[in-house]
């Protein structure tokens, strides 16, 4: 049985009504620790239904803009190709008029999401919440790997990196420090909001590495780091990135399900429609 996110009423989910496409990509092809990113769009689909429909902060019930769950997307095995895969089927719904938000999967699946995002609005930039800074040319002799993706990104378009606290010595010549908000800087400094947004362009595509939150609230993730961001840290930015650019899309990606503790699937759900309830009240 097809599964709706958030167990919103069928009317609700229909493609040619809905507004927003919910796109799962259960791929996990370079992962170098902890495998299981791709069992992770299934696992915050089925906690989705938890989600109360009612957003009190918005006073807001953001599944009446139509919420279509995309079947999960088949992608080949080796990474470039599965980038290409990735890029047509978000096209396909760009060129439809959706809002496309995508469900990974490891990072390297937001490669082909950006470049067909990116031939839509030349002049997007792209907002990187995670962990780690992902900029090694190649890894693994690919390049297109999951430690590669903003060193992609960066071929594209602009980008502003939020939440780093872990990268090599390598990555350091592509990095535009100017442009970095470090996890240990934000803890500090309740100014860094309005500094991030002076960065980004009008349209904006976010992306989001569940890994950039502190373990101790996201532990399902492949490569866990100390010292992450809390939930109102993400939520604070991205409600102010929402309200003042065009969020174009996002995605949420590394969500590596551990059966013993359901709580941060529910997360994941829970931030993708915390987000599109961000996104389109009062628009």
């Amino acid at each position: 049985m097809k599964l709706n996110f958030g167990g919103i009423p069928e009317e609700f989910t229909d493609y040619d009504r809905s507004r927003i496409v919910i796109l799962p990509v259960p791929y996990d092809g370079t992962s170098t620790w902890m495998k299981g990113a791709d069992k992770g769009p299934l696992k915050a689909i089925e906690a989705s239904p938890q989600i109360e429909w009612y957003d009190s902060e918005l006073d807001f019930e953001v599944y009446k803009e139509g919420i279509f769950t995309d079947e999960a997307l088949t992608v080949p095995s080796e990474p470039a190709a599965m980038v290409s895969v990735v890029g047509q089927r978000v096209s396909f719904h760009l060129k439809n008029g959706k809002f496309v938000m995508m469900l990974g999967g490891e990072h390297s699946v937001s490669i082909g999401a950006v470049k067909a995002f990116h031939e839509k609005f030349s002049d997007m930039t792209v907002l990187q919440l995670d962990a780690h800074s992902d900029l090694r040319d190649e890894y693994l002799g690919s390049k297109y790997n999951h430690a590669c993706v903003m060193a992609r990104v960066g071929e594209m378009c602009s980008f502003t990196q939020v939440g780093i606290r872990s990268m090599d010595i390598s990555e350091k010549a592509r990095m535009d420090i100017k442009r970095v908000f470090w996890a240990r800087d934000i803890y500090s400094n309740r100014k860094w909001i309005p500094k991030v947004l002076s960065q980004l362009g009008k349209n904006v595509y976010v992306t989001i590495d569940v890994d950039v939150f502190d373990p101790s609230i996201m532990p399902s993730t492949g490569t866990p780091e100390p010292g992450g961001l809390f939930w109102y840290d993400v939520m604070d930015l991205l409600k102010a990135v929402m309200r003042e650019k065009n969020v174009v899309g996002f995605d949420v990606v590394e969500l590596k399900p551990i059966a013993e503790n359901p709580a941060p699937d529910f997360l994941v759900a829970r931030l993708v429609y915390q987000l599109l309830g961000y996104r389109f009240a009062g628009k």
